[in-house]
């Protein structure tokens, strides 16, 4: 069964709307998000071979070398599910952008990649 990269997005407006409201109400959105967000994982066992997680502050290599760098990624999770449709079916009213800050989930394919190296010897 094809396997999907699902990727949460999340713009740094909506977190910094976010971490500007009060501490009681961010607990609050916590206390609402974590449970939901734990029972749409149990919810989709099968689908998820790859439960994934959050990401922090990124940094970028180039040509020109290492640098820190900014997108909206903030959190992933490998997708099994017979097509791209289905899989992006899976985050319909999901808690990433329902109930906490989150700006959607991108969906994206794995494609067949160059084969792996074997080590010289």
């Amino acid at each position: 069964m094809p396997h999907f990269l699902a990727v949460y997005t999340m713009t740094p407006e909506s977190l910094a709307r976010f971490r500007a409201l009060p501490k009681d109400e961010q607990d609050a959105v916590d206390a609402a998000g974590l449970p939901a967000w734990k029972a749409w994982e149990a919810a989709h066992p099968q689908a998820l071979p790859d439960r994934g997680g959050m990401v922090g502050k990124t940094m970028r290599v180039t040509r020109d070398g290492v640098a820190p760098a900014s997108n909206d990624c903030c959190g992933y999770v490998v997708v099994e599910a017979d097509s791209i449709e289905a899989a992006a079916r899976l985050f319909e009213s999901h808690p990433h952008f329902t109930i906490f800050p989150g700006d959607g989930v991108d969906i994206m394919p794995f494609l067949a990649g160059p084969a792996p190296c074997s080590p010289a010897g």
